[in-house]
């Protein structure tokens, strides 16, 4: 079990499939909602009100649902492991009004296809370490105009895998918390 850490929601518990993800850490999801908050205030960004966020390789769904309990109006999931998907439901239903998520079941590369009615304000790609191919996503993401100027992508990898950032983007920030690497590109 791991908690909701901020928000409307918080403590709320939510269950984690074992063995199947490797959940973001309490003391990350703080570390990565500080960022983008303060970014936002920095900027005038508006990153909640009616602005959505996109969790890639979803898990148990922290990231996507914490960013519900903070304000934001929809999350969309992308998770192919067909019993992390029944984990990712029953969290989304604690939490989520039935038009707050979307689960969209299918490999990364294929799930970014989609049409996301509620532009993103944070994509967040959390793969298995050295597992993806995290460059490839980023092009689609841009190739299919799914960011806009001040959406926010945040990449949690090893602090030893290199990602290739296409030069569209912007690196601002990059956090180490042990063996995670955490970038924060615009």
């Amino acid at each position: 079990m791991s908690n909701i850490i901020g928000g409307k929601y918080k403590r709320t518990k939510l269950e984690i499939p074992n063995n199947l993800v490797r959940p973001t850490s309490a003391l990350k999801r703080e570390a990565i909602f500080s960022i983008v908050e303060s970014y936002a205030i920095k900027n005038s960004i508006e990153i909640y009100k009616n602005k959505s966020i996109i969790d890639i390789f979803a898990g148990s769904g922290l990231i996507g649902l914490e960013a519900i309990s903070r304000g934001i109006k929809k999350s969309y999931f992308i998770e192919n492991n067909n019993s992390v998907v029944k984990i990712l439901e029953n969290n989304c239903k604690k939490i989520c009004n039935n038009n707050e998520y979307e689960i969209i079941c299918e490999k990364a590369i294929n799930g970014i296809d989609k049409t996301f009615e509620i532009k993103p304000s944070i994509i967040f790609i959390d793969p298995p370490y050295k597992k993806e191919n995290i460059s490839s996503i980023l092009i689609k993401i841009l190739k299919n105009k799914i960011k806009s100027k001040n959406t926010l992508i945040i990449i949690e990898t090893s602090k030893k895998e290199e990602v290739l950032i296409p030069k569209e983007l912007t690196f601002f920030k990059e956090k180490i918390y042990g063996k995670t690497k955490i970038l924060f590109l615009n």
